[in-house]
């Protein structure tokens, strides 16, 4: 603190129990801590003091300085308002938003016409009704069997391919049991 380290404290309690002595040591030393506490709660309301008087002191130069800067230019107390200023901010944000979307969407909607293939064609044979539960044949199927009489033998290029495979026309071979000697 004021250059006083250990050795000399050890001294100074020493000089202090042999001069004052043991029975009222304890005193004298809580009378000592209530006097420095109270000079320290002194010293700092007196630099609080001191803070508030150089605060104000700033606080009055600053006045002086904005009425000086008054009189040279009209404050535009209307330009300094934040709420017209984050709402504009809010109306530029949602007219942006609006033009991406917009854009987005023409853009979707080029890409959904291009990719669509358009929606068949209805003829008068498909449209017809259908007589007693028979569904009117395919107009592919239809015209194969108009090209080719009835006796005649197809052409295996020419035939359509059945649905059945040969692996649904018989149950495969059991497992066969292997004997290990």
């Amino acid at each position: 603190m004021f250059g006083i380290d250990t050795p000399e404290l050890m001294v100074i309690a020493v000089v202090a129990l042999i001069v004052i002595g043991p029975k009222e040591l304890p005193g004298v030393l809580r009378s000592i801590g209530r006097w420095l506490a109270t000079a320290r709660n002194m010293a700092g309301e007196f630099r609080g003091h001191v803070d508030d008087m150089m605060r104000q002191a700033e606080l009055d130069d600053l006045k002086k300085q904005v009425e000086a800067g008054a009189k040279d230019a009209v404050l535009d107390l209307q330009g300094l308002d934040p709420t017209r200023e984050i709402k504009a901010a809010i109306q530029e944000g949602a007219s942006d938003a609006e033009k991406e979307m917009a854009a987005a969407k023409a853009s979707i909607d080029a890409a959904t016409v291009e990719t669509v293939p358009p929606p068949p064609v209805a003829t008068a044979e498909l449209m017809a009704p259908a007589d007693a539960g028979t569904v009117p044949p395919h107009p592919d199927v239809t015209a194969a069997n108009e090209a080719t009489p009835a006796n005649e033998a197809v052409p295996e290029s020419e035939t359509v391919p059945s649905t059945v495979t040969p692996a649904d026309e018989a149950p495969p071979p059991p497992p066969q049991k292997i004997a290990v000697g």
